[in-house]
């Protein structure tokens, strides 16, 4: 059959959930061919997880999930990709991914189950086909997507950062409609009844997330919010399916297994793993590159894989830290290059030393995208064979404001030693049994040191974050490696 005759066919495909019969731009054949393709670059780009263990047990659920769902036959394939960012998606041809920091997030397998039930429907619904041909026109073979979620973006660009100032994921995520994400919320929830576990875990789930949504900047919300429209609005209508459910089962004969599900992720990497350097407090600290930097006091900081980010909260004001692109020449000529290339123009700049390193520091002017004046105050500091771009970025009637903070924090500059690097170990979960007296506030510091927000491990266990816990509740924490 022809190219003609494939699209045909295609275009009277029938729904495999409602048996309706649609319109669809891409074959199940072509369907199955872009999945594997993108499966390779999903891997590729984020790693998947070094927990065999742990991936067979999500393995083991997802396949499940899938041979009681509307697509029983397709090749699934379920992993938990090596991220920090809380997210799971689907996609074309049944491949489903969980990042790591959306397990950290979800507290039994019930939950896991709404979460692997709802990426399932995306795929049974075809709902993965459909944003993909909208999004790239039903094209064949794969289309690399670079979304990035807008998490800490600047929107004044800089030296070899693009749009890669927000918290991007090399990813190819596709954004659904609110209709799409009720019906798999509703068809997560009977996938998880037909295998087993209470579907519950649907709202509770969506609960959480609608938390994480609360404590938020608007302007940069988490990986599932910038991809799944507003959970809030769906727990309602999750707990109405959940209610007509039980009606026709056994509550009591439905898994939750929360105990199971917390010694499974006992151990947990979380936050930044330290092979793509690791934000500790106000310090970005890289032990496989060998260097460290101090961003200014209450800035917030984010790590991502193209730039260090860190903003002023409630300003558009940055701190940018890259690699230079074309790190050739001397220092003042691959500055003036690559600032040129990015629409800025220098006012001046001086060759000097940070911290034993050769650097030279500028000041630029430009603008945004709404065309406002900028200023730049930009180091190109040279550390073995790398440059790097270190700066801060505001509007030109703001800068004067945050240039000594700038300044300082480009003097934090250094090299970190061996034996300093190697003693950084990522942040793990941990499991532990409310005392008397504790507080989230008072959990938080019992290591000596915040290693998360109070009202982040709140979330982090699924309650209100005005909700203390009680003694006897066993919890998941975050301690230093």
């Amino acid at each position: 059959m022809g190219l003609a005759g494939a699209t045909i066919a295609a275009a009277c495909a029938t729904n495999p959930v409602t048996g309706d019969r649609e319109f669809v731009a891409i074959s199940e054949a072509q369907e199955l061919s872009i999945g594997r393709e993108a499966d390779v670059e999903i891997r590729s780009q984020m790693g998947v997880y070094a927990d065999e263990s742990l991936q067979a047990f999500v393995e083991e659920m997802g396949h499940a999930l899938a041979a009681v769902s509307h697509r029983p036959d397709l090749d699934w394939h379920f992993a938990v990709v090596d991220s920090p960012a809380v997210n799971a998606f689907a996609l074309p041809g049944g491949y489903i991914y969980l990042t790591r920091g959306i397990m950290a997030h979800l507290n039994d397998e019930a939950e896991l189950a709404g979460v692997l039930g709802h990426e399932i429907a995306h795929v049974t619904a075809r709902h993965s086909v459909q944003a993909y041909s909208r999004a790239f026109g039903a094209n064949l073979g794969l289309l690399a997507a670079q979304i990035f979620v807008p998490a800490m973006r600047s929107p004044y660009g800089g030296p070899g950062l693009g749009d890669a100032a927000g918290n991007g994921l090399g990813l190819l995520m596709l954004r659904f409609g609110r209709d799409d994400e009720r019906q798999a919320d509703r068809l997560g929830a009977e996938y998880a009844v037909a295998s087993g576990w209470d579907p519950h875990g649907v709202g509770d789930m969506l609960a959480t997330l609608a938390r994480i949504a609360e404590t938020s900047d608007r302007r940069g919300v988490p990986n599932w919010l910038s991809t799944h429209p507003e959970p809030a609005d769906r727990v309602v209508e999750a707990a109405a399916t959940v209610d007509r459910l039980l009606a026709d089962v056994d509550p009591a004969a439905l898994r939750v297994a929360r105990a199971a599900y917390l010694d499974r992720v006992d151990g947990l990497v979380y936050g930044d793993n330290p092979e793509d350097g690791i934000v500790r407090g106000r310090d970005f600290l890289h032990p496989e590159l060998l260097f460290a930097v101090r961003f200014p006091e209450g800035w917030e900081v984010s790590n991502s894989p193209a730039a260090v980010v860190a903003r002023q909260p409630g300003r558009d004001n940055y701190l940018l830290l890259t690699l230079a692109e074309d790190p050739a020449g001397e220092l003042p000529r691959v500055a003036e290059r690559e600032m040129l290339a990015a629409g800025y123009r220098m006012q001046q700049g001086t060759p000097t030393s940070i911290n034993g390193l050769d650097a030279y520091v500028g000041t630029w002017t430009g603008t945004g995208r709404g065309r406002e004046p900028v200023i730049a105050h930009v180091a190109y500091i040279r550390s073995g064979r790398s440059v790097y771009v270190l700066g801060g970025f505001a509007p030109a009637d703001e800068f004067s404001y945050i240039d000594r903070e700038v300044d300082e924090s480009i003097r934090t500059f250094r090299a970190l030693g061996r034996d300093e690097a190697e003693a950084i170990r990522p942040n793990r979960i941990a499991i532990y049994e409310v005392r008397d007296g504790d507080t989230w506030q008072r959990i938080a510091l019992r290591a000596g040191e915040e290693t998360v927000l109070a009202s982040t491990l709140a979330i982090l266990n699924g309650y209100p974050v005005y909700e203390q816990p009680t003694a006897g509740d066993i919890i998941k924490i975050v301690v230093p490696g």
